[in-house]
């Protein structure tokens, strides 16, 4: 007996592995996910703006790495003792206006190229209601708690943003011709926007991710139904956290385990369960660090790094074979002054 409506995912026609560069843009929920595929040795850019929750945001940090656009001071402004972007989260801002500018430009660079070279894009749409600057008329990623005031408040609508996604999408595509695209909504409930508000919203982002790959096909994008799963395979507060808007950890690992299995490939699901060993083998604490039995546990690890590093060159190991040769130079001289 199955006591949930468990979600059937079409099998997407291309593999994610470790060969392949993967980009993540959106929501704080794109970076659960892509968190989890880089503590797996994943080649991950997550989020090079920041967490952007809206489509059209979204939409224009691409066209900025496209256009490779340059900050400048007239991009940034001043307050509450910060310069900032409204392209950008706050994680960029900076008490220095030099320091923000050079965050900023250096990211552009190098999430540019790594966009070029990318195999996927996964874009997280968070919800459909924005900001708009008064002043401009800019759709802001990022209000800095800049007074409500200054913006005007509303809602996208399906065509609003499938029009800005056509163009974009093509464009993309021109820039790198084996890029594939996912979209998915997040299950991260806005309930700031109140009840109804929220529901209007996702259901607004998901006919939209409809319409678009309606109009594209599935041989160079594909939808992954995080929300949905959220919404029925686990339909209840335990999994949320304790704010009750967010993802518990064992939601995170359920969806996760779910995007595993119909993007990852077997070889790479495998592959990914030694990584899960070694990174493991790092956090733990021996209960005599001075034992015999721990540096033949430094070793063997030690070991197992170097086995995976030459079968799998692109994986990067350095931080973890770095702690554990600091352990064994540590073990052994405690062991000369015994």
């Amino acid at each position: 007996m199955s006591f949930f409506t468990e979600i059937k995912i079409p099998e997407f026609p291309w593999k994610m592995d470790y060969s392949k560069n993967m980009m993540f843009m959106g929501s704080c929920f794109s970076e659960n996910i892509g968190q989890k595929l880089q503590d797996l040795k994943f080649n991950i850019d997550m989020n090079p703006f920041g967490i952007i929750y809206n489509p059209v945001s979204i939409a224009n940090s691409l066209k900025i790495l496209l256009e490779k656009r340059v900050f400048t001071e007239d991009d940034l402004f001043y307050d509450q003792g910060l310069w900032n972007s409204y392209y950008h989260h706050s994680r960029f801002s900076d008490t220095n206006r030099n320091a923000t500018l050079e965050k900023i430009n250096s990211r552009i660079e190098l999430s540019r190229d790594f966009l070029q070279n990318a195999d996927f894009l996964i874009i997280t749409f968070g919800t459909s209601w924005v900001y708009e600057l008064k002043k401009n008329g800019q759709i802001v990623s990022n209000c800095h708690k800049v007074l409500s005031s200054e913006f005007k408040r509303f809602r996208l609508g399906v065509y609003e943003i499938t029009e800005a996604y056509r163009e974009l999408l093509e464009e993309l595509w021109r820039f790198n011709p084996n890029l594939k695209v996912v979209f998915t909504v997040s299950p991260i409930r806005h309930w700031k926007d109140g009840a109804v508000e929220n529901q209007v919203s996702k259901a607004t982002l998901l006919l939209a991710t409809d319409r678009l790959l309606s109009g594209f096909g599935n041989t160079r994008c594909g939808y992954f139904p995080s929300y949905e799963i959220m919404m029925d395979e686990l339909r209840d507060y335990r999994f949320y956290a304790e704010d009750m808007v967010h993802l518990s950890q064992v939601a995170i690992d359920h969806i996760f385990e779910r995007f595993g299995k119909v993007l990852m490939s077997s070889d790479s699901l495998k592959l990914s369960k030694e990584v899960i060993k070694i990174r493991k083998a790092v956090l733990h604490r021996p209960a005599n660090s001075a034992s015999i039995e721990y540096e033949r546990f430094l070793l063997y690890n030690l070991e197992e790094i170097n086995k995976l590093t030459i079968n799998f060159p692109y994986l990067n190991f350095e931080n973890e074979k770095k702690y554990l040769e600091q352990e064994l130079i540590g073990f052994q001289g405690s062991s000369k002054n015994c």
